[in-house]
């Protein structure tokens, strides 16, 4: 009789925790699709990186290309447009961040760190305002000739600074590389 006594809780807790061992499995099992299905699907990360040809580009010009549903802006600036670019003190800008995952550290927004590296004609960046995710019109648009989000009254200078209207930063710089024959590789 003693004896019984003695193993009855060490069943007890046995059942607890089979019980509480088989209820995790099978929550797990009902979570994991509803958690699987929020991964982006295959044609989306299809789309995470793409290549451009950009030496066909003349200056003054402006291609735009879709990198995940969204519009990627490559500009090739012509001398007076990287000029006014270089000019600016970045002291005086609104966000004088780059936003250049490119760049190691926490780099101003001077032209330098927002251009191509080695083509400081070409600028790459998001065309997507930082404002509420408008796409700004270009070619020498705005009051900077720049960009100009119609939107909202955002202003970009000629190297995508937000320099007047209610955005908060600079038109982001995607992550890119470029070979010697100008094909980049966006994302």
């Amino acid at each position: 009789m003693e004896n019984e006594k003695a193993t009855e809780p060490a069943r007890r807790d046995f059942l607890y925790y089979a019980t509480a061992s088989a209820g995790t499995v099978i929550t797990g099992a009902a979570i994991w699709p509803l958690i699987n299905q929020m991964n982006p699907s295959a044609d989306v990360l299809a789309l995470s990186s793409i290549r451009v040809d950009i030496s066909g580009v003349e200056p003054g010009t402006q291609l735009t290309v879709m990198l995940g549903g969204k519009p990627v802006f490559i500009r090739h600036r012509t001398a007076d447009e990287v000029e006014q670019a270089r000019s600016e003190d970045v002291s005086s800008l609104p966000d004088t961040n780059s936003r250049n995952p490119n760049l190691v550290g926490d780099d101003t927004a001077a032209d330098e760190n927002r251009s191509l590296p080695g083509n400081e004609a070409f600028l790459v960046m998001s065309g997507v305002c930082t404002h509420l995710g408008c796409v700004p019109i270009g070619d020498g648009a705005g009051d900077f000739g720049g960009w100009f989000c119609p939107c909202h009254g955002s202003h970009y200078d000629t190297a995508g600074r937000i320099r007047k209207g209610p955005a908060p930063e600079n038109l982001h710089i995607p992550v890119l590389s470029v070979s010697e024959d100008l094909v980049l590789t966006i994302g």
